[in-house]
């Protein structure tokens, strides 16, 4: 047992040791080849050089975010092939500890690393990945109009022209209408030129029909004028609308509970919430797996040489993993599998894989 416990201090820290130079590299190429795009972006306003640097640091963890499977992947072959070309495994087996005792430290670390994650650090990811959007909306040509939905409604903003813009405020949205829904056009001075408030308004296209208008020409609520309907020219419909609300990287996962309380109220769909909750909920075991599909790759795979064969292994697996969640994503949305099912089933594809491989592993 005391063997044991040597053997799990020793190979734990070898494996978080191995995952921190990974996890480095990844960083530098990340600032690289974001610095580029920042770069392009930034190209045509008056910045200094500092500004597109600093945009790279605050988009690289969500970056990191999302390529920590492939980190924590790369991290495991190279320990499990380093036990083997360094003929530590022999030693290893000559104790009496089995392959499947030495899989099981590095894939317990990726699963707490996986909770430590989404539990710890993701309150701050998505500060700064918030704080990225704020940012870059400030220079951006196409941010013609923003969104949020709060706890006193949905609000949206939206340019009419250079001169104008309006403010949109309505209770909530149901069946592709926006419900008890109020319209303010201002300069760009912010001053109130007009009102618009109407029972409901159909936003299936970008000509909104408006049913029981009123228009107020004054700041006051006096001389108004009815209409049973009216048309309002708008930048988006119902589904433009929707995109507008999908961006949940710049939310916490302890936010998103309230998040569906607040959508359910306001009758926005909640299946991005659910959708991210349960990828977040996966995103541990799924690192979990990554060390076993590693621990089957080294122990069943035999390339005659050292690192070259694994190495390339690795890339086309890493291609490959994020093709196969890709395409159950696609699935997902387009409703040909519950959008749950397809969240889980790319994790769910490398456990069967894995264990029917280390079946014969543990048999070693």
């Amino acid at each position: 047992m005391n063997i044991f416990s040597t053997l799990n201090r020793y190979i734990g820290r070898k494996f978080l040791y191995t995952v921190f130079v990974v996890f480095f590299v990844f960083v530098c190429l990340s600032v690289i080849l974001n610095l580029f795009e920042e770069v392009n972006f930034f190209k045509d306003h008056n910045v200094t050089p500092a500004v597109p640097l600093v945009m790279t640091f605050l988009k690289v963890p969500l970056l990191l975010l999302s390529l920590f499977p492939f980190i924590v992947l790369i991290s495991s072959v190279y320990l499990f092939l380093n036990l083997i070309q360094t003929y530590e495994l022999i030693s290893i087996k000559t104790s009496g500890i089995s392959n499947m005792k030495v899989i099981a430290i590095p894939a317990l670390l990726a699963f707490g690393i996986g909770l430590f994650i989404i539990f710890g650090c993701t309150p701050l990811t998505s500060k700064i990945t918030q704080k990225y959007y704020d940012v870059r909306s400030n220079y951006s040509n196409n941010n013609d109009y923003l969104a949020a939905i709060t706890a006193n409604g949905i609000w949206i903003r939206e340019n009419i022209d250079e001169k104008f813009f309006s403010i949109i405020e309505a209770k909530k949205i149901k069946n592709n209408h926006l419900i008890d829904i109020s319209i303010y056009k201002f300069d760009k001075d912010y001053n109130l030129e007009s009102k618009i408030r109407a029972e409901s308004a159909n936003i299936n296209s970008k000509i909104w029909k408006l049913k029981n208008v009123k228009i107020f020409s004054e700041t006051e609520n006096k001389n108004f004028s009815e209409y049973n309907s009216l048309e309002y020219k708008s930048t988006y419909n119902a589904k433009e609308l929707t995109k507008l609300y999908s961006n949940l990287d710049t939310i916490s996962f302890w936010k998103l509970k309230n998040l569906i309380e607040v959508y359910s109220e306001r009758g926005y769909s909640i299946k991005e919430i659910e959708s991210k909750i349960h990828k977040s909920l996966a995103f541990p075991f799924y690192l979990l797996s990554m060390v076993l599909l590693a621990a089957v790759f080294i122990f069943k795979i035999n390339f005659r040489s050292k690192y070259s064969g694994y190495i390339i292994l690795s890339i086309i697996s890493c291609i490959a993993i994020y093709f196969l969640n890709d395409f159950s994503n696609a699935l997902g949305k387009t409703e040909k599998i519950p959008i749950i099912f397809s969240i889980w089933m790319p994790t769910l594809i490398i456990y069967t894989f894995s264990f029917v491989g280390l079946i014969s592993i543990n048999e070693k």
